[in-house]
């Protein structure tokens, strides 16, 4: 792949970037979500109320994933399928790795985690990787950014049907049940509108490319929405009473240590395959990450009345992946910079790309 056909794509990228005050090591879009459960938390949608909110949810959902699909080019996906390795690795630490540390967590129920953190935990396991802060974080630390935009979105796609397969398979009973009707709600939600902006994206890139930081906002705008609408279910239901303190803390301890493991085995297990500094840094990245804006539609449509504690862990897994990956991808340009140029890996695509190209990393697919 060309540097040319990378640039076209980080072009149609939202490029929304909150700029910080030095001494703030919070990103103001974490403030955002922890605003928004705490409005849910004291004026939860109900009634009429919470249909309205819930249609919202669901249109925002869906036109996140239309411009995701008007924004991907598509002979950038044909020409990435020339690194397969690469995303066959991704696609195994996504759909593998992860569902099987997810499963060898259920030795903690119920010392550590209680049964519906659990469910939430599993499904955070299965669900599939990011794509806007996977290129984001590659690009910053001077990695194979076409492959990190191949790999993310190839995952993505897969995980639309992937992912409501596993947790029939391995969640079963825990969720509202994953029935064929389910399913095509999924693929209604997501896969449908992905599909129509890959058709009108040649009348419409253009417009994207004018209003990148629009769309950063809608990115944005479309995951605190679903995030109020799920919560306020949990808040309506009871299900927060279930949650203490000592159980949140167990939480964000065990999705400490399952983030390190990814990290780790993605970075020294693309290693042992052979694969070269700059794919290593996309396998790291797109394999080590949970999408949000991808996750939240499916556990709302999986859990039903349940949905705000699966969505638990998913959300606060997401958060500490971005603060986690924006130390590791700042350290890896540095160490870049001090060692001698990399020669391409045989059968690389794409060049590795300086970090001042970088999207904002956000909660997108």
């Amino acid at each position: 792949m060309n540097r040319r056909t990378s640039r076209t794509s980080r072009s149609l990228l939202p490029s929304f970037r909150p700029r910080l005050p030095s001494w703030l090591p919070v990103d103001p879009y974490v403030l955002a979500l922890l605003a928004t459960v705490g409005l849910a938390a004291l004026l939860p949608a109900s009634g009429a109320a919470a249909q309205v909110a819930g249609g919202a949810s669901t249109g925002a959902v869906a036109l996140l994933f239309f411009l995701y699909g008007a924004r991907l080019s598509t002979a950038e996906v044909v020409e990435g399928l020339t690194h397969w390795r690469l995303h066959l690795t991704v696609l195994a630490a996504t759909f593998v790795l992860f569902p099987l540390l997810g499963l060898a967590a259920r030795g903690l129920v119920p010392y550590v985690l209680t049964p519906q953190l659990y469910s939430g935990l599993l499904f955070l396991c299965l669900v599939p990787s990011t794509v806007q802060s996977s290129i984001a974080f590659t690009s910053i630390a001077r990695g194979n950014v076409p492959a990190a935009i191949c790999a993310g979105s190839f995952s993505s796609l897969i995980g639309i049907v992937l992912t409501p397969l596993l947790a029939a398979l391995l969640i079963g009973g825990q969720t509202a049940g994953v029935s064929a009707d389910s399913l095509l709600r999924i693929v209604a939600q997501l896969l449908l509108p992905f599909v129509a902006g890959q058709l009108l994206r040649r009348w419409i890139s253009g417009f994207l490319t004018r209003h990148k930081k629009v769309l950063g906002l809608v990115d944005r705008g479309s995951v605190l929405l679903v995030v109020y609408t799920a919560f306020s279910e949990g808040v309506v239901s009871g299900s927060w009473h279930q949650l203490t303190p000592a159980r949140l803390g167990a939480l964000l301890a065990v999705e400490a240590v399952l983030l390190a493991v990814m990290l780790a085995a993605t970075w020294y297990g693309g290693a042992r395959l052979g694969f070269g500094r700059a794919d290593r840094i996309a396998i790291q990245f797109a394999g080590s990450k949970k999408s949000l804006a991808a996750g939240l539609p499916m556990a709302t449509v999986l859990f039903g009345a349940h949905a705000s504690l699966a969505v638990l862990p998913l959300m606060l897994f997401h958060q500490m992946q971005l603060m986690v990956c924006a130390v590791i991808a700042k350290r890896r340009a540095r160490d870049e910079k001090a060692e001698p140029a990399e020669e391409p890996a045989p059968g690389a695509t794409g060049v590795a790309v300086g970090a001042g190209a970088a999207p904002a990393p956000g909660p997108s697919a």
